[in-house]
């Protein structure tokens, strides 16, 4: 059954790949083009806009902006491999990550007439490639490794002026924070800590995997006191926790990767909230089998009462009613990994193969809607209307 009465709305976006014309040059980045027709535009507008990093055939790396039919409006090229894109609440200023232990950050404003401009971390630190927006838009935080110390920490930035200038930094109260909300009332920061000690001279070696303590955090975002912390049962300390999405109750859903014994099968899926204990989600025996122990992406519908978890290296998107928990059903993807949500009842699924599928019920085939040629795309997709 449908997980919810809506079907998805397919609108016709031909006449707007016909306005789209040639790509004009962004000089900042010798491989990057923005398409003419974004340039001047409302991110409201009613087509649907996604970005999700790539790699290119012949190696370069970059980000994409593409609608919802599959078709590619704007690329930019980045210094080195991409992961997270931190979208600002107007969708007008996009900030795309470096992957671990990378220490690049690109600040995209497609819909103006401006370069791509690029942010190096500071000294001692490095990106872990997710970050998120103030509400009002004014601050960034980006989740970032003080290496030397094995300490996680949030850088904070001030995006009000032409470039990106660092405040200071707020300490996650773990290791390795890998991805961070706002929750709706923009007041507290929840960070996931994977757990995992990292530094960049041992590449993306694990170097605490017997001793690693993952949580959940709830940070105050202005004091950067902590609000609330959750770890999981000592049984699943080698569970690391990582990426998130806020459902319609303002829950945080949350997907691991487990770092222990591959003939072990734990829960990956968990759902936290500051004043409860983690639940953590049942997935059918056979499903959990072909997983492979890990999680790559999380996002909620529209209305939040889906959420689509990505289990790229066992071809699986598995789908959840947040309201009940219970499983919905699972799509086989390739390679699925980034998922975003395109309207109330669908999402848009992209995978490292180069397709990009449109799912509307857990019980359907996916539907291949475009495969852009010589083009991978990596791990995470972001809505952008």
């Amino acid at each position: 059954m449908p997980w919810t009465g809506t079907r998805a709305r397919r609108l016709s976006r031909r006449g707007f790949l016909s306005a789209l014309g040639s790509l004009a040059s962004a000089p900042a980045f010798s491989r990057s083009t923005l398409a003419a027709s974004l340039l001047g535009r409302d991110a409201a507008d009613d087509v649907p806009l996604f970005i999700s990093a790539f790699q290119q055939a012949d190696g370069a790396y970059g980000v994409g902006i593409v609608d919802d039919l599959g078709q590619i409006l704007a690329k930019v090229s980045l210094p080195g491999r991409g992961h997270g894109v931190a979208v600002s609440p107007d969708k007008r200023c996009l900030v795309a990550f470096a992957r671990r232990p990378g220490t690049f950050a690109v600040v995209i404003r497609p819909f103006r007439e401006q370069e791509p401009r690029a942010l190096t971390a500071e000294p001692g630190r490095h990106f872990f490639g997710h970050g998120c927006f103030s509400a009002d838009g004014r601050l960034l935080y980006a989740v970032e490794n003080d290496f030397d110390n094995a300490r996680g920490v949030l850088g904070v930035y001030d995006m009000s002026g032409r470039d990106m200038r660092r405040l200071g930094e707020l300490d996650t109260g773990g290791i390795g924070p890998h991805d961070l909300l706002l929750t709706p009332d923009g007041k507290t920061l929840i960070v996931a800590n994977g757990g995992i000690e990292t530094h960049p001279d041992k590449g993306r070696e694990k170097l605490n995997l017997e001793t690693m303590s993952p949580s959940v955090v709830f940070l105050d975002r202005e004091t950067g006191d902590i609000l609330a912390e959750h770890r999981l049962e000592k049984d699943l300390h080698q569970l690391s926790l990582r990426h998130m999405a806020l459902d319609a109750e303002g829950r945080a859903w949350v997907g691991g990767q487990f770092e222990g014994p591959e003939t072990e099968t734990p829960p990956l899926v968990g759902v936290f909230s500051r004043d409860r204990s983690p639940v953590l989600m049942e997935t059918p025996i056979k499903t959990a089998s072909e997983l492979q122990n890990y999680i790559g992406s999380v996002t909620a519908n529209r209305a939040g009462d889906v959420i689509a978890t990505s289990a790229p290296r066992g071809a699986q998107t598995l789908f959840w009613n947040a309201a009940t928990g219970d499983y919905l059903g699972t799509q086989s993807i390739a390679d699925g990994c980034g998922v975003a949500p395109i309207d109330q009842g669908s999402f848009l699924v992209s995978d490292g193969n180069g397709a990009l599928s449109l799912v509307t019920d857990p019980q359907d085939p996916a539907e291949i809607l475009a495969r852009p040629p010589g083009i991978s795309w990596d791990n995470h997709m972001f809505a952008l209307s």
